[in-house]
């Protein structure tokens, strides 16, 4: 794909929509069930500019920042928040399934747990994106459809 995505006799709008179609859509198999840390996010968005900046033929080292690429490119950043909304939406859909899916994902297991930070649960990812104060104001809403779709719509248009 780097023949298409870096061809300048190409238009930018179509070389996007390449880079969604073809890239974004094999770099985002799987992600309904990944929990996203600071970290991955940070990788992630860090993916999101590097293609951009091939597209743009911008090398690493011009002194252009990452909000400036993104006007010339004139796109936002969308690669974790469609990751987001991905997971949002499964998880509903598996929240109103109500079969094994939903047990293991709402259901406590009994032993101790291990001494190190603890990973974050995919219910508390879900609820910080929605901005829901509790889990069970989540596990609430996944019930509705109507009311999911209300809440995904406006935690994607926060950009957050």
């Amino acid at each position: 794909m780097k023949t298409i995505l870096t061809n300048k006799h190409i238009s930018i709008e179509t070389r996007k929509r390449a880079l969604q179609c073809y890239i974004e859509a094999v770099l985002m198999y799987g992600c309904e069930a990944w929990t996203i840390s600071k970290q991955i996010q940070n990788k992630l968005e860090a993916t999101e500019m590097w293609f951009l900046r091939r597209m743009l033929w911008i090398p690493w080292t011009a002194k252009k920042t990452n909000e400036r690429v993104m006007n010339e490119a004139n796109k936002k950043r969308s690669l974790v928040r469609a990751i987001r909304k991905r997971r949002a939406t499964f998880l509903g859909h598996v929240m109103r399934r109500g079969k094994l899916e939903h047990l293991v994902t709402t259901g406590k297991f009994e032993g101790k747990r291990s001494r190190e930070r603890q990973r974050e649960k995919i219910m508390d990812g879900l609820a910080t994106w929605l901005g829901t104060a509790k889990v069970l104001d989540t596990l609430a809403a996944v019930k509705d459809r109507d009311l999911l779709r209300d809440m995904i719509a406006n935690a994607y248009k926060q950009g957050t």
